[in-house]
């Protein structure tokens, strides 16, 4: 028998070596989880139990009611026909929200690898979750079906015009009331009176603001516009980061597949790779029962 010794050392992988796995997980999992947790809260305070998940390219449709009333006959005629239809009022095409950044190795050298990590991943994240803010608060001032309720000389008389509005939208359901206020109107209303505010995912809220409901105090608001919807109008959807894209980039998401994040060394320029994957977005399904109120300071 020709036994052969053979030298497993030749064979073994050189020692070392960094994996992708190597490079900041703590912090990918760090952040996947702070992300996931703002995004619960936003949900909280929107009311939205449930997130719809959608695939990249998928259209959302916003509807509104139309309603023709036909023209009143006469004694014996034949009575024309009046239609109630809900219509298309826009769309939303979702797309894969691919968000990129990089940390030097002089960067990482000066300030230590986590630290200098982090504080980019800082940035990146909130300029994501700014995205998120900015579509949502797009989606009431950009919508031209919203029902007007009656003008106001004070934000308190504006909210109570929307609120009354919004329960004769809703008049056959209970509702959760939820307001949309510039920062500016609440500084002059703050000028005679004091309130609570909390903050989440970025946003100043108050809860039962004026005994109406809560409301969401936003500079993305012009001064004079006030904006009421019920919570049960409003609606989300994501595009899962659970799935093969994902794990085609060896990603660490969580366990709701809204978030996805890795991290990754470059040797062409001596850097890591931050890469996150997040579409998420907030809406309200019925574009007419979004109520519009209107500030008009008195001369």
């Amino acid at each position: 028998m020709n036994n052969k010794h053979i030298n497993i050392q030749l064979f073994a992988p050189p020692t070392n070596i960094t994996a992708t796995t190597d490079v900041a997980p703590a912090i990918s999992i760090d952040y996947v989880s702070r992300i996931t947790q703002s995004l619960e809260d936003l949900k909280r305070i929107l009311g939205v139990t449930n997130m719809t998940p959608v695939a990249a390219g998928s259209d959302i449709k916003i509807y509104k009611w139309t309603t023709t009333l036909a023209n009143q006959v006469a004694e014996g005629e034949t009575i024309g026909l009046s239609k109630a239809a809900r219509t298309v009022d826009r769309t939303i095409t979702v797309s894969l929200g691919k968000y990129r950044k990089e940390t030097t190795a002089e960067a990482i050298q000066k300030s230590g690898r986590d630290v200098a990590i982090n504080d980019t991943d800082a940035k990146l994240v909130g300029a994501i979750r700014k995205s998120v803010k900015t579509s949502f608060f797009t989606s009431f001032s950009g919508n031209a079906s919203a029902t007007a309720a009656t003008a106001a000389t004070t934000l308190q008389a504006a909210l109570a015009n929307v609120w009354a509005k919004l329960q004769k939208k809703h008049e056959d359901d209970d509702i959760s009331p939820l307001f949309l206020v510039s920062t500016d109107d609440v500084a002059t209303y703050l000028g005679t009176a004091s309130i609570t505010m909390q903050t989440e995912f970025g946003f100043n809220y108050v809860q039962n603001f004026l005994g109406l409901g809560d409301a969401i105090i936003t500079p993305m608001l012009t001064a004079g516009a006030v904006y009421g919807v019920a919570k049960e109008n409003l609606a989300g959807y994501y595009v899962p980061q659970n799935g093969d894209v994902a794990q085609s980039f060896n990603m660490i998401g969580d366990e709701t597949g809204m978030i996805s994040m890795g991290h990754y060394p470059k040797s062409d320029n001596a850097s890591i790779d931050t890469l996150l994957f997040c579409s998420v977005g907030f809406y309200p399904e019925m574009a007419d029962c979004v109520i519009k109120g209107t500030i008009t300071p008195a001369t």
